[in-house]
């Protein structure tokens, strides 16, 4: 009996690790493609490719490995230092208010940050700054297939994309309007 409840267990955990280990995959080559998409955007421009939110994150861990979460981009933008320390146009700013120029960038590129925003405004704020500063912006945001992005505290908002019209969510009890959509 110990022996099924055990290998039931072990099937399950294999389960569950191998569909997070897809989910994982599926993400990391979308926001590669939106990278890449929004380099080549800014590049057609002319103009330089905005970051917002380094590349190292705030934890401390992508950089300690030497393995960023994407590419530098050419100016990056974050609240904390430590996201974007080492790159040689980091800027500390909000970006719900970013210090640059109308149409300074030829693209913006933003990476699991939006669903970081406290509510539906806030982040219809930073949309609306990001498009402000860009010919074109390029968000990344967790999966709802991903266990990590249900569980982690710091994840305010869901957000999707289905054309060109990005949707909001306000999860749980973050307060705030419950659902939004930019533009």
């Amino acid at each position: 009996m110990v022996h099924i409840a055990l290998s039931s267990a072990l099937g399950i955990f294999f389960s569950v690790g191998s569909w997070q280990l897809a989910v994982w995959i599926d993400e990391t080559r979308h926001k590669s493609k939106k990278y890449k998409a929004a380099a080549a955007c800014a590049k057609k421009t002319g103009k330089p490719l905005l970051v917002a939110g380094g590349p190292w994150g705030t934890k401390g861990f992508r950089q300690r490995i030497n393995m960023p979460a994407h590419g530098n981009g050419d100016v990056c933008l974050d609240i904390d230092r430590s996201a974007f320390d080492g790159h040689p146009h980091g800027v500390i700013g909000d970006v719900t208010q970013i210090p640059f120029l109308d149409k300074s960038f030829g693209a913006a590129f933003a990476s699991h940050l939006v669903e970081h925003l406290p509510t539906t405004n806030d982040a219809k704020g930073a949309l609306a700054e990001l498009n402000r500063v860009a010919e074109a912006v390029f968000i990344v945001y967790p999966s709802r297939q991903s266990i990590a992005a249900w569980v982690k505290r710091e994840h305010h908002l869901w957000v999707w994309q289905k054309g060109n019209v990005t949707y909001l969510e306000q999860r749980g009890n973050s307060g705030g309007k419950k659902r939004g959509k930019y533009p």
